[in-house]
């Protein structure tokens, strides 16, 4: 829940001057329920004619507070529903002219590869998604996505399209390589996985290769369980590493 800013006692209500936000105090807000947004990306959504701030005779961005809660929108829509920012424009645009819109159908413009959508929870089920909307989702050109790949970061499925664990690796690539980390750079992030799900296979291949359903569902709950554990060691070596201290 976004929080909005309020006056403090004995001055009356705020103006709508007041109550404009720079930037940074944006970004605060979306945090809470965002924590992966940066400033660039909320220029970004701006170059993208999603929100338009005013603009101070000096240059500075004010957000209103409906600024503040279409950033948020927009977001929500990104990360549950994959939508490229054309469609959620399109959208929240019509929304605004108050006519009634619904979200588009998995059909009408999801571009998912194998048309497996969750209607009631708004999520992909088998997530194959197309490349254009795989570009979409991390807002990356077709030339970064092919070095990517190039380097092995991302592939997609067998039957074609992308999974959904491939948007989430896509996504954080792309903001890593903001901080000017580029995929040559993570090619040993990738090779450090490869052999973390080898270990992982070695435990649980016996029970993935033994007749009893009960016991091959025991193997997938088990390597779920490690992949959680590995993930969390590995952040803690990481922290480690860089002298942070561990809570």
């Amino acid at each position: 829940m976004l929080r909005t800013p309020t006056g403090g006692a004995g001055h009356g209500t705020a103006t709508a001057d007041d109550r404009a936000m720079s930037i940074g105090a944006v970004l605060l807000q979306l945090r809470d329920e965002f924590p992966e947004v940066t400033i660039s990306k909320i220029r970004f959504l701006e170059a993208e004619g999603l929100v338009e701030p005013q603009r101070t005779p000096s240059g500075y961005r004010k957000f209103r507070p409906d600024d503040v809660e279409r950033l948020a929108q927009v977001l929500r829509m990104q990360r549950d529903h994959y939508l490229p920012l054309k469609v959620i424009r399109e959208h929240l645009d019509a929304l605004a002219r108050g006519e009634h819109a619904s979200l588009p159908s998995a059909g009408g413009q999801r571009d998912l590869t194998d048309g497996s959508w969750d209607a009631e929870s708004g999520r992909a089920t088998a997530a194959r998604i197309g490349r254009a909307e795989l570009l979409a989702a991390a807002e990356v050109t077709e030339s970064e996505l092919e070095e990517w790949e190039s380097y092995g970061l991302v592939a997609p499925t067998a039957e074609g399209g992308y999974d959904a664990e491939t948007v989430t690796v896509a996504k954080l690539v792309a903001d890593l390589g903001r901080f000017g980390l580029e995929p040559r750079h993570l090619r040993a992030m990738r090779g450090a996985a490869e052999r973390e799900a080898g270990l992982i296979e070695q435990v649980v291949a016996p029970l993935r290769r033994h007749r009893n359903p009960q016991t091959r569902a025991h193997a997938e709950a088990t390597a779920k369980e490690l992949a959680e554990l590995s993930v969390r060691l590995h952040s803690a070596f990481v922290q480690t590493a860089l002298g942070i201290r561990l809570h």
